[in-house]
C-alpha cells in the first residue's frame, strides 16, 4: 500500500512538472474531434495537426484560419503559465561607530575550581552482593 501511494504521488508531481492539469485532461475529447476535422476538411495527419496547433506552423495555421479562434481556445495545453522568481540580497554600508570600547579586565578575581563529579561506586552503593 505504502509503495502504491509513493508511486501515485511520484507520477502525479512528473506529471505537473509537464504543465499538465487536470483541465487538459478533462478537454482532450475536444482534442481528438479537432483533429478528425482537420483530418476531414484538410487531409491533415496527426503529426502535422500537433505542429499546427503546437508547433511550427501554429503561427501560420492561426492568421489562415481565425473562424477557428474558438475552438483553438477550448484546445488542450493552451494555457500559459510562468513563474519567476527573483532574491535578491543586499548588505548595508558598513558603519564605523564613532565610540571606542574599552575592555575591561577583572585581574583579582577569586575564581577556584570544585569537582562537580561524583562517582557513587566509592559510596559502595553499585558493590557485590555479600553473602551473610
Amino acid at each position: 500500500m505504502t509503495k502504491l501511494l509513493s508511486i501515485s504521488i511520484s507520477l502525479l508531481i512528473l506529471i505537473q512538472s509537464f504543465g499538465i492539469h487536470v483541465d487538459d485532461i478533462l478537454v482532450f475529447d475536444d482534442l481528438i474531434e479537432h483533429a478528425e476535422f482537420h483530418s476531414k476538411e484538410y487531409g491533415d495527419d496527426f503529426f502535422v495537426f500537433i505542429s499546427k496547433h503546437y508547433g511550427a506552423l501554429k503561427a501560420e495555421h492561426s492568421t489562415k484560419h481565425q473562424e477557428e479562434k474558438e475552438e483553438h481556445e477550448q484546445l488542450p495545453f493552451q494555457h500559459q503559465c510562468h513563474t519567476a522568481s527573483i532574491s535578491v540580497f543586499v548588505l548595508n554600508q558598513f558603519n564605523t561607530y564613532p565610540l571606542e570600547i574599552e575592555m575591561v579586565v577583572d585581574r583579582d578575581s577569586n575564581y577556584f575550581y570544585q569537582v562537580s563529579y561524583h562517582s557513587l561506586a566509592q559510596d559502595g552503593l553499585f558493590q557485590p552482593p555479600r553473602q551473610a
